[in-house]
């Protein structure tokens, strides 16, 4: 079993990467497979609607030009997917967005590639707006037909410059749960 996390921050190793390694590493306890895919530095354009995804079918977007395709690829391979946001405007990142978007249209295109998959949302705000970006991320996975694990909280941690969520004790303890609950969640849809 694997799961890819994708950090939508613009900070490579910075709140949202802590925060979904915390989760990664009670996976890789359970055994399970991980990798962190930091969209950070990386080029991730919105859908621009050509929907030749459709007339394709072959589960790639039809823009090559940027990183879409290779998260995309790395979703399909994985039997589970987490997704980090920190909050911008009491809502996502504009990379993690654009990753929803177009890694949304091509499974809707491919009779809903990422169907049951588990799939859960992680996100850091300085203070406020977080529980929008939490309901984006995971209005994804359900319309996905995707499985969402939950935790003892809502999956989210606090801290404005680079290692501040270290110190938000809950989140660090909610990320654990979390990734208890999905490796639970995977070895029972995967017995």
């Amino acid at each position: 079993m694997k799961v890819i996390a994708f950090s939508g921050s613009a900070r490579k190793d910075g709140n949202t990467a802590i925060l979904l390694n915390t989760v990664l590493e009670e996976l890789q306890a359970e055994g399970i497979e991980t990798e962190l895919f930091q969209l950070s530095g990386k080029k991730m354009h919105g859908c621009i609607a050509c929907y030749k995804c459709y007339e394709k079918k072959n589960h790639r977007c039809a823009v090559d030009k940027d990183a879409a395709n290779e998260c995309i690829e790395k979703m399909l391979a994985a039997d589970g997917i987490l997704f980090g946001s920190p909050t911008y405007f009491a809502d996502l990142s504009p990379e993690i967005k654009a990753l929803i978007d177009r890694a949304g249209l091509v499974s809707r295109a491919n009779s809903d590639m990422f169907k049951r998959k588990i799939g859960a949302a992680v996100v850091v705000a300085r203070r406020g707006g977080a529980i929008h970006a939490f309901d984006s991320m995971n209005h994804f996975f359900l319309i996905s037909q995707m499985i969402i694990p939950g935790s003892n909280y809502w999956n989210m941690g606090f801290g404005l410059d680079k290692g501040d969520v270290k110190k938000d004790e809950e989140a660090l303890a909610t990320m654990k749960i979390l990734g208890q609950n999905m490796a639970w969640l995977l070895k029972k849809t995967h017995a």
